[in-house]
């Protein structure tokens, strides 16, 4: 089975050390970079499974650097999750937003890091039961492919994004509350907020464009579901 290679882009030495020491031991492939700069000449390279990403550096911030790798298509289904001293609630509903997967505050535990990483690449994989779901005569979720299109268009997506599309998908006009949601992306494994889920389907809806968007409905004190027609 293949190492998932994990690059880890955070300025301090010591972070870099023990988190390749670390995951390096537990069967994953690490490479560091103190230089967002040479971690960018990097991916043109070799594409990592996933990023870990500090927030704070000092010319670029990580937030810029996240938003940069959503907005190129070839690197923008690698999942991302986030490291900062910043713990306020509005950081990480930024780094959401802005698409990355996850997001930890510093300092973190070993263990649930890695436990976030594995829960990330989890969702990540294209192994299901299915192969493509139609909603209305607008969206496709093809899982086989790992990509949605509205009347025949690819949208970019993110994993999380994918999967919430996904989750609502397969039981279309099914109500889920919004815990249903986070169960079914993180299973046992929550570490965000319900509201987070409201984040990203805002996120969702803004990228299927209105007619398709509209598909997803709000249930009042509960969460959402998606229908065939608008």
């Amino acid at each position: 089975m293949k190492e998932p290679l994990v690059a880890v882009v955070d300025d301090e030495k010591e972070v870099i050390g023990v988190l390749s020491e670390y995951l390096t031991l537990r069967g994953f492939k690490v490479k560091g970079f103190l230089d967002p700069a040479i971690f960018l000449n990097f991916l043109e390279e070799e594409l990592p499974d996933l990023i870990v990403l500090d927030v704070m550096f000092p010319k670029e911030n990580g937030f810029d650097i996240c938003k940069k790798l959503k907005d190129k298509k070839v690197y923008a289904d690698i999942p991302i999750i986030m490291l900062s001293e910043k713990v306020e609630e509005q950081d990480k509903v930024f780094g959401l937003v802005l698409g990355a997967d996850d997001y930890v505050s510093k300092p973190f535990s070993l263990s649930e890091l890695q436990a976030r990483i594995e829960a990330v690449l989890r969702r990540s994989s294209q192994n299901e039961e299915f192969q493509k779901i139609t909603v209305g005569d607008l969206i496709v979720v093809d899982n086989d492919k790992h990509e949605v299109r509205v009347s025949g268009e690819k949208k970019d997506l993110t994993v999380t994004e994918f999967k919430i599309l996904e989750c609502l998908s397969l039981r279309k006009g099914h109500a889920f509350g919004r815990d249903k949601i986070l169960d079914y992306i993180w299973g046992d494994e929550k570490i965000v907020t319900e509201q987070t889920v409201d984040v990203h389907i805002k996120h969702i809806r803004e990228k299927l464009g209105p007619r398709a968007g509209s598909l997803i409905k709000n249930i009042r004190g509960l969460g959402y579901k998606i229908e065939d027609t608008p």
